[in-house]
């Protein structure tokens, strides 16, 4: 049977198009009860037991073995046997990712990640002292899913930001062991399945220490610390459900970055980009996942029915066709709309992950939109290049979360301090204020506190 993608084809001027648009849209972050039954136990013994734990857990998930920490502790030598291994067009493609990445994180430094201070007429000085975090923690997906730039773009910031430390877990599960962090698996003594370009990332991006731990085990060692594991400030970097699970549990024992629901692309054409062109950028979010979701928006009609021609087409060349088919037909959209103006204000209302503006005129359409992880400019600016190499970070909010969250930056591997020195005359006049203020709240000390440095 031939394999078909069938996204849904809705119009703005549909009277049902308000429900059928929610809908489409929907998608529930609750994790499975049985899941976070089992992460809060393992979090639980990993605080407990420390390494034996965090052990124990790796065999029995990932089929690795080890008598001890150090055997699942991966050094610098690994990292550079990696890349001297890898091939030469790897190595020059990590390399001049990295490059641009860090030199876009340098100047999101500069623009805002640096302290500051002023002195008032009467001498008193205010500021704020950025300082970076001393110790972070990078997650990254192992074994056949493995991720190299979602490690460039973890810890490339990190270090830009001046972390000293960047401690990575990347489980490297045997071959048809199951999944880390799941159910069951049968323990045993080979190798762990390792992705050398990850490790060679690791040698480009500078990573201090690394672990081939994964799932909720390795979140609880960076969270609460182990033996060997050291106790990390924040966890960044994506995972499955249990990781997921257990990055909301230790938060506040623990910074960290986000809880990333599905891939999501929008796409906002005016039906000048080839179909191939935006068909193929649909497939690019739809094929991580059954529940990405692919969804463009044009106002010229036969241009929707361009881009399901080109999906057809294109389809069956794909090695994850089956995949991009689900998830296209479960969570993808074509939408007509009655103007571009429209198709801004619905993408606002969305809030997508990825947004391309395939336009002759991107730059027209730009100031209408307020809401984006990152906004990809003209036809020329396929989303994957993001995901890559072109600079800004890949780790972005989803699920309509941009409404009030950033791309991971070079800020969240720092902190701030504000700064306050008052001088004597300025103790003069806020002293009053501040007395004035703290009795009307009742807090007496307060008030006598600053009222004992007034002449």
């Amino acid at each position: 049977m031939k394999l078909t993608a069938a996204p849904a084809r809705l119009s703005t001027v549909s009277a049902t198009f308000e429900a059928e648009f929610k809908a489409r849209l929907h998608w529930s972050a609750d994790t499975d009860a049985a899941i976070e039954q089992r992460v809060a136990d393992i979090l639980a013994d990993v605080q407990l037991r420390g390494d034996a734990a965090v052990l124990e857990y790796t065999a029995r998930f990932d089929g690795l073995a080890a008598g001890s920490m150090a055997g699942l502790e991966l050094t610098q030598a690994d990292f550079k046997a990696a890349f001297d291994a890898i091939p030469a067009a790897q190595r020059e493609a990590l390399q001049a990712a990295a490059v641009r990445v860090r030199k876009y994180h340098e100047a999101q430094k500069k623009a805002s990640g640096e302290s500051w201070s002023y002195r008032d007429g009467d001498g008193t000085l205010l500021g704020q002292k950025v300082t970076p975090l001393d110790r972070v923690g990078i997650y990254v997906p192992g074994g056949k899913a493995a991720y190299p730039s979602s490690l460039l773009m973890n810890a490339i910031p990190a270090h830009v930001a001046g972390v000293q430390e960047i401690i990575m877990v990347v489980p490297t599960p045997v071959r048809g062991s199951v999944a880390t962090g799941g159910s069951g698996g049968q323990a045993a003594s080979n190798k762990g399945e390792r992705n050398e370009l990850v490790l060679a990332a690791a040698y480009v991006a500078g990573v201090t220490r690394a672990f081939t731990i994964g799932g909720a085990q390795a979140v609880a060692a960076l969270a609460y610390g182990t033996q060997t594991v050291p106790k990390v400030d924040k966890i960044t970097g994506p995972g499955n459900a249990y990781v997921a699970s257990a990055k909301k549990r230790v938060f506040g024992t623990v910074g960290i970055d986000m809880i990333a629901g599905p891939s999501e692309i929008l796409v906002l054409a005016d039906g000048s980009t080839p179909a191939d062109w935006v068909a193929m950028d649909l497939f690019s979010q739809a094929e991580h996942d059954e529940l990405a979701q692919s969804i463009l928006l044009c106002p010229d009609a036969a241009y929707l029915d361009q881009v399901q021609a080109a999906i057809d087409r294109l389809l069956p060349e794909m090695p994850r066709a089956e995949i991009i088919a689900k998830s296209l037909s479960g969570r993808g959209a074509l939408i007509h709309t009655r103007s571009m103006e429209e198709a801004c204000a619905i993408s606002n209302r969305i809030a997508p992950e990825h947004l391309e503006v395939s336009s002759r005129e991107p730059h027209k359409w730009e100031p209408l939109l307020k809401h984006a992880g990152a906004i990809f400019l003209g036809a020329y600016t396929s989303e994957s290049l993001g995901d890559y190499c072109a600079g800004p970070n890949h780790v972005l909010p989803t699920s309509g979360t941009a409404r009030f969250s950033s791309p991971l930056g070079v800020y969240d591997f720092q902190k701030r301090s504000s700064l306050i020195e008052v001088s004597e005359a300025g103790a003069q006049v806020l002293g009053k204020i501040a007395a004035e203020l703290a009795y009307g709240e009742g807090l007496q000390a307060h008030a006598r506190a600053a009222e004992m440095r007034l002449k």
